[in-house]
């Protein structure tokens, strides 16, 4: 992997909640997440999209972008807290179809979320974007969000500063505005732990994120 460039430098060091990272490495060529990485178990696909980045390229707007530090997978119909759970619904429709589609919805009407759904056709599944460390449009995050720290700690505020809302579900993550790349980054150290925020289904370890990383969550931060 090749050092990070001055400009990533940069902006890494302005993505902490007062304390400084140290730089990451990236690849010197830029990878596109294609299809087949999001067809596989799901566990196996939150897994890999620890380090990976999220960007958003709106018409008329600065691209935004973070590396992704903390995800949650839900799993098939069998799964309480999963929106399958009920079966299919024109709501939950995304989440039966191909993988590599962004499932986004509303939470209690407020916040918009985004999922990364997995897997083959037919089997339910998708993986929560919890959190992202900033790394480009940091001055547009911070005028969305209207302040400059945390602004992509937690999965509403994150769909805030990146500008994804209800109009990016079912965009095509492997071809259009919103997608994710591989650019060879070092996350540091994985964990996994039960989800959070949620009443049930909370025996599951299927929460992952970079341990001791200012933009993770911080209630039950512990691993399992």
């Amino acid at each position: 992997m090749t050092p990070i460039n001055a400009e990533h430098a940069k902006t890494a060091e302005k993505t902490t909640d007062g304390s400084l990272r140290a730089p990451r490495a990236l690849r010197s060529n830029v990878v596109r997440l294609p299809r087949c990485f999001y067809d596989r178990p799901t566990l196996d696909v939150a897994a890999d999209l620890i380090g990976k980045v999220l960007v958003h390229e709106r018409r008329g707007v600065r691209r935004t972008s973070g590396m992704i530090v903390e995800v949650e997978g839900y799993i098939h119909e069998s799964d309480p807290a999963c929106h399958a759970a009920p079966g299919p619904t024109r709501r939950n429709e995304p989440l039966y179809g191909p993988p590599g589609y962004a499932y986004v919805y509303l939470n209690y009407g407020i916040h918009s979320l985004v999922n990364v759904v997995t897997e083959a056709p037919g089997s339910p599944a998708a993986i929560l974007i919890r959190a992202l460390e900033p790394l480009d449009g940091i001055d547009t995050m911070r005028r969305r969000r209207g302040c400059n720290d945390g602004l992509c700690r937690g999965p509403g505020n994150l769909t805030v500063a990146m500008g994804i809302t209800l109009a990016q579900n079912r965009a095509d993550l492997v071809s259009g505005r919103l997608f994710i790349e591989d650019r060879g980054c070092d996350p540091g150290r994985v964990a996994w732990s039960p989800r959070i925020g949620i009443n049930v289904g909370t025996e599951h370890p299927w929460r992952a994120y970079v341990a001791g990383h200012p933009a993770v969550s911080r209630s039950r931060a512990t691993s399992h």
